[in-house]
């Protein structure tokens, strides 16, 4: 049986995984509206993993018999002042998402739910994983600052993100 206190906190995370897919979608359509194929393609794929991180939650909470509740999404922004900018943002959004996994974390253990444990470390070590890659690309963009060519660059190689197996 799944208790209430972290039902509702896994409820609440499913809510913020699908305002990610959200944001990262905005962000895929602003790279798309600025001429950046690749930078929005790469936004899209990390749209659809965080669509899949929704749904591990939905599906843990249903496995522990507990009941999954959905709420209104936030709307994103959807205008970022550059590639840059649009990057630090979800660099800094990932931040926000690990200290939200943590303190699930934290409750899980206070509540000596053990199963939710060890299926809230997969989610440690992907937040690890997500902002180690857009902290990457943050770094990236800094050093090409203005410069065009960098930039088509950069837009051409994050372009070659292919969906997780199974992500589609």
């Amino acid at each position: 049986m799944f208790g209430v206190r972290l039902q509702d906190s896994f409820n609440r995370q499913i809510n913020a995984e699908l305002y990610s897919a959200y944001l990262y979608l905005a962000m895929s359509s602003w790279f798309d509206s600025q001429n950046f194929p690749g930078m929005a393609s790469w936004m899209r794929i990390q749209a659809q993993e965080e669509q899949q991180h929704a749904l591990k939650f939905y599906d843990f909470v249903q496995e522990r018999d507990g009941r999954v509740i959905l709420t209104a999404i936030e709307a994103p922004q959807g205008e970022w002042s550059s590639p840059l900018a649009a990057f630090e943002d979800a660099l800094a959004h990932e931040r926000k998402v690990t200290g939200m996994i943590n303190d699930l974390v934290d409750l899980a253990i206070a509540e000596k739910d053990h199963a939710a444990n060890v299926f809230l470390q997969w989610f440690v070590t992907e937040q690890v994983e997500e902002e180690a890659t857009a902290g990457q690309i943050v770094d990236r963009l800094k050093v090409v600052a203005d410069n065009p060519v960098a930039l088509l660059m950069v837009d051409d190689q994050l372009g070659k993100r292919a969906p997780e197996p199974g992500a589609e």
